[in-house]
């Protein structure tokens, strides 16, 4: 069941902390969680704490945990601190979306609008390249960008129409943002509320997509050593494995291939022998089985083991070659 009330989301909070002393693997993933819970019971100042927790662990996305943390500080008074950690995130200029978009959304719910605008702007402008496809969360930065600029009155330019472009739910985007929205919800008029009903529920239906897909479709990514060991120990996955440069082109070709069907939030998961055995184990299954290997993917992939792809393109290849995404797996193929 899900937590409704404060006394739920701190059991379900203190639950976390639990697990995560358990488990320390997962650690990062499962004190953000109660973080989050805590902040749902109003436990801002325990949130923070967490916060700060894991940002002196040294994490893998500062930049992320620093956007929470400001907007959990500004939600208790402690204004300035907030902003000057979204002062410091947009000086970094992270090349992850969720940063970005806490923040500008942090900003547009005090009344920030153009403070917000900018954060989303300058989000999507490291995140998205011309004659590229765009992807899963940089689009969530345009959604956000057209609400805070609709909001605001300004006119729409060329961004906001590739927002529109990309909607797909059945109401438009003007209309999902249309400042007039909140009036109706004051009217007498059984027209008028039908009609904002009917785009009240358009939008919960988006946003339950959204929260069906929480960690990316995921790829099985094996380094060399790895992989060695893998296929010595189980020379069944032979065919599945007929070489690691034949592993890690087809790793590519299938991310291409999921992006051009439309399907978005892609990652890669790197797996390791003695994690996957025990997988297998628990699962009491074969670790010859493809079936298995496609289970232990998508259960790292949860368990918030996925790297974001594709990986910004001035950035280090996935395959671990040490070369940029560009050079190495992100070259366009050849003819």
């Amino acid at each position: 069941m899900r937590p409704d009330i404060p006394a739920d989301h701190i059991a379900e909070a203190e639950r976390l902390l639990r697990t995560a002393e358990r488990y320390p693997e997962d650690n990062q993933q499962l004190l953000l969680q109660a973080a989050a819970h805590l902040e749902l019971a109003d436990e801002r100042e325990r949130a923070t704490t967490i916060y700060d927790r894991l940002l002196a662990a040294g994490p893998s996305n500062p930049h992320l945990i620093k956007a929470l943390q400001a907007a959990n500080l500004w939600e208790y008074g402690h204004e300035a601190e907030a902003r000057a950690l979204i002062d410091g995130i947009r000086a970094a200029a992270p090349r992850d979306a969720a940063p970005w978009e806490i923040i500008a959304e942090t900003l547009e719910s005090h009344d920030e609008l153009q403070a917000a605008d900018d954060c989303f702007t300058e989000g999507a402008q490291l995140l998205i390249y011309p004659d590229e496809p765009i992807s899963y969360a940089a689009h969530a930065l345009l959604t956000g960008r057209h609400r805070v600029r609709r909001l605001a009155g300004t006119p729409h330019d060329e961004w906001d129409m590739v927002a529109d472009t990309h909607h797909t739910g059945e109401i438009p985007l003007d209309e999902l943002h249309d400042p007039k929205r909140v009036w109706s919800l004051g009217s007498d008029n059984p027209a008028e509320l039908s009609a904002e009903i009917a785009r009240l529920r358009a939008e919960l239906g988006e946003r339950r997509a959204a929260l069906s897909r929480p960690f990316p479709v995921a790829v099985l990514h094996w380094p060399a050593e790895e992989l060695s060991e893998l296929v010595a120990a189980y020379p069944a996955l032979i065919a599945e494995y007929p070489s690691h440069e034949a592993h890690l082109t087809r790793i590519e070709a299938a991310l291409r291939e999921l992006a051009a069907s439309g399907t978005p939030n892609l990652g890669i998961v790197t797996g390791s022998v003695p994690s996957y055995e025990a997988f297998a184990a628990s699962e009491k299954a074969s670790p010859k089985s493809t079936t298995v290997l496609a289970e232990y993917a998508t259960t790292l992939a949860a368990r918030g083991k996925a790297t974001p792809w594709p990986p910004e393109r001035s950035a280090d290849c996935w395959c671990g070659s040490g070369r940029t995404y560009k050079d190495c797996h992100g070259a366009a193929p050849s003819s």
